[in-house]
């Protein structure tokens, strides 16, 4: 049986999921606007994402016969000091969500809801795989803070952030292939 506590959390991760694909965009924007694509690109992807991950979760609970809520969101940071300032904002968000995922999977095992707590694990893994990639490059924004066009270089030369698609494993998504 799904736990209550457990759905209203998830409902509010949606949220949260959402949140941070507007502030990816905000950040995209503010990339383009600076005329600074491949960083733009990287936060396009991310926003993409992040929708994605909400997609996955509004799915589960309606796979779950619970009520999923589409909720609204807080509007995003528009604007930015320099390229590490939306880097290090995106690092911090990464970390937060990495915190409420991990408090997901916490009241799943604490209501022996075994189910919704294996759906956490790959949202879990991707966090860190998240964290590190913004790690990475907040390590090169701040490097290249006077020279934005090297983080440019960095991002064209390494592929850095770019998609390879759907894991296997990926929970599906709302309006997603069956």
């Amino acid at each position: 049986m799904i736990a209550s506590e457990f759905v209203e959390k998830l409902n509010a991760q949606v949220a949260n999921e959402f949140a941070a694909e507007q502030q990816y965009i905000a950040i995209a924007i503010y990339f383009d606007d600076e005329t600074l694509p491949q960083l733009a690109a990287v936060f396009y992807q991310q926003a993409l994402e992040e929708r994605n991950h909400a997609m996955m979760m509004l799915q589960f609970l309606m796979d779950r016969g619970q009520k999923a809520i589409v909720p609204g969101v807080a509007s995003p940071q528009t604007s930015f000091a320099d390229i590490v300032e939306p880097i290090a904002l995106a690092l911090a968000q990464e970390e937060r969500v990495a915190e409420q995922i991990a408090e997901l999977t916490r009241v799943a095992r604490a209501n022996n809801d075994f189910i919704s707590e294996e759906f956490t694990q790959w949202f879990l893994k991707e966090q860190v795989e998240e964290i590190s990639k913004m790690n990475d490059l907040l390590k090169v924004a701040e490097r290249s803070k006077d020279n934005p066009l090297l983080a440019e270089e960095f991002i064209a030369r390494e592929s850095f952030g770019k998609a390879d698609g759907t894991e296997a494993d990926a929970p599906v998504a709302a309006g997603g292939p069956l």
